[in-house]
């Protein structure tokens, strides 16, 4: 009836932060790779990508793409992964769009997949919404800009810094 809620309790099965974390951006689309959504999901990520393989007919272009050998080691570096040599990942994982996402639930059919498929949809939510509010914003700060005078362009660009998500200009001398 509406409620937000995914388990018996009442509380998310995972915090939207955790789910967020996880939502990168590649080849210009917000997606999730296998090894974080096998995690959440609570399976081994050669379960997850055997299951889609199984549906392969189901994931589209649209729905999901392997990573190039470049861009796997660009993650790779990122973020401390095993080494090849040592059971770590040998080819580059599978990178899945938000109508992969969605998709997913359809071939992995444990309840936990759907609840947790609930929640993933949820974030792409808050996100689109979040980035449809700073484009906004940064329209209206536009206008804004144009009609003030030139001494405010510290506080403006004050503003953008902060809206990047990095620190605002230095203090003046």
């Amino acid at each position: 009836m509406g409620s937000h809620r995914s388990n018996a309790d009442g509380k998310s099965l995972i915090p939207a932060e955790r789910i967020e974390r996880r939502i990168r951006l590649l080849r210009r689309q917000k997606v999730m790779l296998d090894a974080d959504l096998a995690e959440l999901y609570g399976v081994p990520v050669k379960v997850l990508n055997q299951a889609v393989n199984r549906n392969v007919n189901r994931f589209p272009s649209g729905f999901m793409f392997q990573l190039s050998k470049h861009e796997f080691e660009a993650l790779r570096s990122q973020f401390v992964t095993s080494n090849k040599g040592r059971g770590g990942r040998r080819h580059p994982p599978y990178a899945f769009t938000e109508q992969g996402v969605a998709m997913l639930s359809s071939v992995l059919r444990s309840q936990r997949a759907v609840q947790v498929n609930v929640e993933i949809m949820r974030a792409f939510v808050r996100l689109r919404r979040l980035l449809a509010t700073n484009a906004e914003l940064s329209r209206k700060l536009d206008a804004l800009e144009k009609k003030t005078d030139k001494r405010f362009s510290v506080v403006f660009a004050a503003i953008r810094k902060l809206m990047e998500g990095g620190p605002g200009p230095a203090e003046p001398k």
